[in-house]
């Protein structure tokens, strides 16, 4: 499924990472996650998880859904975290910050793990080491 994804901050997320919590499992609770409209969620076959792909297909990320009619169809949210940053297109068009709203991607059910964020550090930023 096609869709647009947007980011942003969440009450929850900021609490944890002002904390110093971005390696909880609440952090991970609360960020590894795809909000989907009812509709969307439906369509998809209503998934634990989904795998979000940047629309260039190099980037790929597992994350746990959340079924809400607070995203409108064809739209999903993800908190601004370390699992929304693998897929939101890093060309910041000359501002200093990428694109967090509107970034296009595409939405799959899998049965993919869901990586930590220490995992993530690991594995896509350090190269797999």
């Amino acid at each position: 499924m096609k869709a647009l994804l947007n980011t942003g901050s969440t009450i929850y997320e900021g609490q944890f990472a002002k904390g110093g919590e971005k390696y909880s499992e609440g952090y991970m609770k609360e960020c590894a996650l795809c909000w989907i409209s009812p509709l969307d969620f439906e369509e998809l076959g209503c998934p634990e998880k989904v795998k979000v792909t940047s629309m260039d297909g190099k980037h790929t990320v597992a994350v746990y859904t959340r079924c809400t009619d607070r995203v409108m169809c064809g739209n999903v949210f993800m908190p601004r975290a370390i699992w929304s940053n693998v897929v939101i297109d890093p060309h910041t068009f000359s501002t200093g910050s990428p694109l967090y709203k509107g970034s296009p991607v595409d939405i799959e059910p899998t049965d993919e793990e869901v990586l930590t964020a220490e995992d993530i550090v690991l594995k896509v930023y350090a190269g797999g080491k």
